[in-house]
């Protein structure tokens, strides 16, 4: 009767090929294929998704917003005569679509009345920045926010 070899441990290696035993009683090294490899990352590596989207931080509600662009103010009267023309068509989809290609076509001149529109927004904007960061500063804000609180 013949003895059987102790089986050798597995090295670090041993994660890609496996070992098992011909008919003749020995042993034969096998390689795995990459379908048979399942690599997998250490669970510390794993990150939900909600750690990946960004938490929005706190919003203040007296802070200025942004005005728009010259082609939102397009968009805008696009959308009334594209809609009476087109009555059937229902689709933001299809509008922003008609939208850019016409936007695109036209020519500066064409497109000055929007782009005045916008300036005098954005001159708004920035002035009214400009007092909110004034008020921050002083600190006038947080003395408003802070009454509200004690009542």
């Amino acid at each position: 009767m013949a003895k059987k070899a102790p089986k050798a441990r597995k090295s670090a290696s041993a994660s890609t090929s496996s070992s098992t035993e011909n008919p003749d009683g020995k042993e034969v090294l096998r390689l795995k294929s990459a379908a048979e490899i399942h690599l997998r990352r250490p669970n510390s590596a794993k990150k939900s998704k909600a750690t990946l989207k960004k938490k929005p931080g706190k919003v203040d509600a007296k802070k200025p917003k942004k005005p728009p662009t010259a082609f939102f103010y397009f968009l805008e009267d696009f959308r009334k005569g594209f809609q009476e023309q087109n009555p059937d068509v229902k689709s933001m989809r299809d509008i922003g679509k008609a939208c850019g290609e016409k936007w695109k076509t036209m020519t500066y001149e064409e497109k000055v009345q929007y782009y005045d529109i916008a300036t005098e927004k954005r001159a708004e904007f920035d002035r009214a920045m400009s007092e909110y960061n004034k008020r921050k500063e002083s600190g006038e804000d947080k003395e408003s926010e802070d009454s509200e609180f004690d009542g």
